[in-house]
């Protein structure tokens, strides 16, 4: 069972407000900071629309508001905590601050996890007390129903604590991403980064519009990305003899100016780490059986897909 009961979330905006829904609705005690005693309104306001989706999703019968506490102290709000979310703005001279003083009232050995969306935790963290129980805990919008959160390490984050994180994270039925190393925008942003980069390209040149750009993803790859991503879909994309074929028969592709964004050298070392990456995610699965389930999932998602669509457009 783990054992961290008591969360502060620091600020409460879109994100802020996420976790706290998130939280409340696995029983955590939730104390939320912010300078404004207005917003406490806006914020209960917010868990009660909510909480219609959230109880679904989770199998929940009460909203148990008991839970949670409000507080304009920062110093408060962090005390008691067992695991800190910080939620402030993505601004390095502010969040180093923020942390010092978090640092300053927290438990000794209180994690401290920050919401940022690409910031280095090695400097925001640079002026706070025990930098070994610091991280990054980066999740998505909407955070009271998506699942990911990606956990980032700085230079001076101790194993035990990333382990506790990660515990943490799992007792809130999140998937935590273990990031390996510290890099500006980490994985997930990265990514989305390089397609939003290519798409303004594409409409700056005047090749299509943003709707095309949408549809094209939408009806595309990102019906398959939603069960399986880039590089298991590619994994199939080879046949019987998976990634190593596919490679082989669209690497070239990788030399041709499809993209603004360069390529690197399709090496014997990085066809290996995506060879043994994909096999590793098959887990003994056959590219066939891997088809089959990817086309049930595809048949029941755009049928689910349909009673929405009539809402959006």
């Amino acid at each position: 069972m783990n054992k961290i009961k008591k969360i502060a979330i620091i600020g409460t905006g879109v994100i802020g407000a996420g976790w706290i829904i998130r939280c409340l609705a696995h029983d955590k005690i939730v104390y939320a900071f912010d300078k404004d005693l207005k917003l406490k309104k806006n914020l209960v306001s917010e868990i009660k629309r909510t909480w219609p989706y959230v109880k679904k999703l989770f199998n929940k019968k009460t909203l148990k508001l008991k839970n949670f506490k409000y507080f304009t102290s920062l110093e408060e709000a962090v005390k008691d905590a067992d695991f800190i979310q910080e939620c402030a703005s993505e601004n390095y001279a502010l969040k180093t601050k923020l942390m010092a003083r978090i640092g300053k009232y927290a438990k000794p050995k209180a994690i401290i996890s920050s919401s940022s969306s690409g910031l280095l935790p090695t400097k925001i963290y640079s002026k706070c007390k025990n930098p070994q129980r610091t991280i990054i805990g980066h999740p998505f919008n909407p955070v009271y129903l998506l699942p990911a959160v990606e956990i980032v390490p700085g230079k001076k984050t101790s194993k035990k604590y990333l382990d506790n994180a990660k515990k943490f994270y799992k007792s809130i039925s999140m998937n935590p991403i273990m990031v390996k190393h510290e890099l500006p925008g980490y994985l997930s942003d990265r990514l989305q980064e390089a397609l939003w980069r290519e798409g303004l390209h594409i409409i700056n040149e005047g090749h299509a519009t943003t709707e095309d750009l949408d549809r094209a993803i939408e009806d595309g790859p990102g019906l398959r990305w939603s069960l399986m991503g880039t590089f298991l879909t590619f994994h199939l994309a080879g046949g019987k003899a998976g990634m190593r074929h596919m490679l082989e028969q669209f690497g070239p592709a990788l030399k041709l100016p499809w993209t603004k964004l360069k390529a690197p050298k399709l090496s014997n070392k990085l066809i290996n780490r995506l060879v043994a990456g994909t096999k590793k995610q098959s887990k003994g699965k056959s590219v066939t059986n891997i088809a089959n389930i990817r086309d049930e999932y595809l048949v029941e998602l755009q049928k689910l897909r349909k009673k929405y669509e009539k809402k959006l457009r």
